[in-house]
């Protein structure tokens, strides 16, 4: 019987989940937190599911591993750890196989992303290995970042975490065939790597011949070299997550149940005072400007929601309220419970609307045109702001605009002047509005937005942009 390999990939997280299913057991590696769709699958295959196979423990979201074995009474595995869970887990060793159906499933301890990362082996009947469960010790076109577990064990650093990657790399996967696929717990768009690629799977053999990490002729120390180079600093959320995932949590059905609880205006806004709440509005950027509880900060879920809210809000702890389209507001209470905010008090009954309707207090947000702002240039200096990446900046931006990444907000908002007016943009116009909105929120009155961002500049043609030029090397 032919083993059944799913892939369900989420690309708000870029995070990869596996379902592996023979003879009537299945196993889920790397569960995200709602566990229902992993259960709904296995009941409509008929399947039982045996195993949670975790690759270590995640600090970019919180996985379903606690959730999925008390419904389904499968068994939990990690690789070798000296942490103590608060949950029964079966912690494994290297090179220990476990039975699904007519398959096995060998652990591979590859430390280096972290101490206890794991990567599975699939072998099916016949005893050939056809796939391998990465997680974050190999993806496609890079490898796992090596500073994140010394966040956690302060005796940890990146150099010797880079050391234990670039053994298990070569010791543990790079010994095996080339024709087997490798399947990563993540793709591009992770904060897990540095230059991942937008490909989600891929040959063990191409990973060999293409990721600059796996090269042959590689030494160590170029390979540590190599790895560290270039690294930024991890969103504040990830030390806070890592231990949601090794001690526990409350089930996300009662803490989607506790997000989801309707409140009138009049009740908001009492639980706003109450509780010292942030508003979180969640609709699309250009109708957040147009009207907004005052306050609020606007992160919009059609773009990678739960990464800029853990980038920017970082507590996970942080009591928020929530403002959405209509009928989102489940969808929005879920994807916080993702990466451990789970004190999401309820959310606005009838949305803006209702609001305005009960004679509440509203703002707004200015938010112009690439052709204004082109007018406001020739007119004469402007204070530009671009909340975009370094690398992004780096590559083009407006002549005489400050680079203020909204990746790091905190370090940018000191170099904002709130008695100065600025024009704000990103790339598309989503990251400029969660800059302004939040600043805003912060008694930064005088940001404007620049709709669409760098693309309508560039449409525009009337504003002056520098391109990256590499720099010349004389020989």
């Amino acid at each position: 019987m032919e083993v059944k390999v799913e892939q369900i990939y989420t690309g708000c997280l870029a995070q990869g989940a596996y379902y592996i299913e023979s003879d009537g057991e299945a196993a889920i590696i790397d569960p995200l937190r709602e566990v229902a769709p992993y259960i709904e699958m296995a009941r409509r295959r008929k399947a039982t599911i045996k195993y949670v196979f975790e690759t270590h423990f995640h600090a970019d979201f919180v996985s379903g591993h606690i959730d999925l074995a008390n419904k389904t009474g499968a068994t939990i595995v990690y690789g070798p750890t000296s942490m103590e869970t608060g949950f029964d887990a079966l912690i494994g060793h290297d090179g220990q196989e476990f039975k699904l159906g007519k398959a096995t499933i060998r652990l591979i301890h590859t430390p280096g992303h972290t101490m206890e990362s794991s990567c599975y082996l699939l072998i099916n009947e016949q005893g050939k290995p056809t796939s391998l469960f990465s997680g974050d010790t190999l993806f496609i076109g890079d490898v796992g970042r090596p500073d994140l577990a010394q966040k956690v064990i302060s005796e940890l650093t990146q150099e010797k975490l880079a050391g234990h990657l670039f053994d298990s790399l070569r010791n543990k996967i790079m010994p095996l065939p080339d024709d087997i696929i490798v399947y990563p717990g993540h793709g591009a768009g992770s904060a897990c790597g540095k230059m991942m690629s937008n490909e989600t799977t891929d040959t063990l053999g191409h990973q060999k011949k293409t990721n600059y990490a796996l090269q042959a002729d590689m030494s160590k120390e170029a390979f540590i070299d190599a790895i560290l180079t270039g690294l930024t600093p991890p969103p504040g959320y990830f030390p806070q997550n890592v231990l949601l995932n090794i001690k526990g949590y409350e089930s996300i059905d009662d803490i989607v149940k506790k997000g989801t609880k309707a409140l009138s205006p009049d009740a908001f806004e009492t639980v706003m005072r109450e509780s010292g709440a942030t508003v979180l509005d969640t609709r699309q950027a250009q109708t957040f400007a147009q009207g907004l509880v005052p306050g609020a900060y606007n992160i919009g879920l059609e773009g990678s929601f739960a990464n800029w809210v853990g980038t920017t809000l970082i507590d996970v702890k942080q009591p928020l309220l929530l403002v959405t389209d209509e009928g989102k507001e489940e969808e929005a209470a879920t994807r916080l419970a993702r990466i451990g905010f789970d004190n999401t008090l309820g959310y606005l009954q009838g949305g803006m609307d209702a609001w305005v309707r009960a004679g509440k207090r509203t703002e707004a947000i200015r938010s112009i045109p690439a052709d204004a702002l082109a007018r406001k240039m020739e007119e004469g200096k402007v204070n530009i702001l671009d909340v975009r990446r370094a690398s992004e900046y780096d590559s083009e931006h407006v002549l005489g605009a400050l680079n203020t990444p909204l990746d790091y907000i905190g370090d940018s908002m000191a170099k904002v002047d709130q008695d100065k007016t600025y024009y704000v943009h990103c790339r598309s116009g989503y990251r400029s509005m969660v800059f302004v909105s939040i600043l805003r929120g912060k008694g930064y009155k005088n940001l404007v937005d620049v709709r669409g961002g760098m693309q309508a500049i560039k449409e525009n043609g009337n504003i002056p942009v520098s391109e990256y030029t590499a720099p010349t090397t004389h020989l």
